[in-house]
């Protein structure tokens, strides 16, 4: 039996935070049914996205990213272009391309504000993996019929 495939694809900014969703996504999907990759930023996962989608391997692809306002560049502007462009792959390769792309109204890199959202992306992860193994089941009962 072949076992059904996942990518991950986390964005190495705010390592720290991120990386935590893959801790949790990997709670309810087995290490060896996931393939990890790395992006410089949040920008780089829809294209990377849309390579692996058309692929074929995956059954989803889910992305990671925390998209903080630096006070240098509109943040806004780049979440909301990730999140497009996520969709956009999804759609564009009939493979589903699920976000765990967050980005705080408040943020500041405290202590506090790190464990908080440390804690979210674990949260976040689990929830990927739900979101993932569900439409992998409901895609497949649609093709079986």
């Amino acid at each position: 039996m072949t076992h059904t495939r996942y990518a991950f694809i986390k964005a190495n900014w705010n390592s720290d935070i991120v990386d935590r969703a893959l801790e949790g996504f990997l709670e309810l999907i087995p290490a060896d049914q996931v393939d990890v990759f790395d992006v410089p930023g949040a920008f780089e996962m829809p294209l990377i996205a849309r390579d692996l989608a058309q692929t074929g391997h995956y059954a989803a692809v889910a992305c990671a990213a925390f998209v903080v306002d630096g006070g240098i560049y509109r943040h806004d502007f780049v979440a909301q272009a990730v999140v497009d462009g996520l969709m956009r792959a999804s759609l564009d390769t009939g493979v589903p391309v699920l976000s765990v792309s967050l980005t705080p109204h408040q943020y500041q890199e405290t202590d506090h504000h790190n464990a908080i959202y440390r804690d979210h992306f674990v949260q976040k992860g689990r929830e990927a993996a739900t979101a993932a193994l569900n439409i992998t089941k409901t895609r497949q009962a649609i093709n079986a019929t």
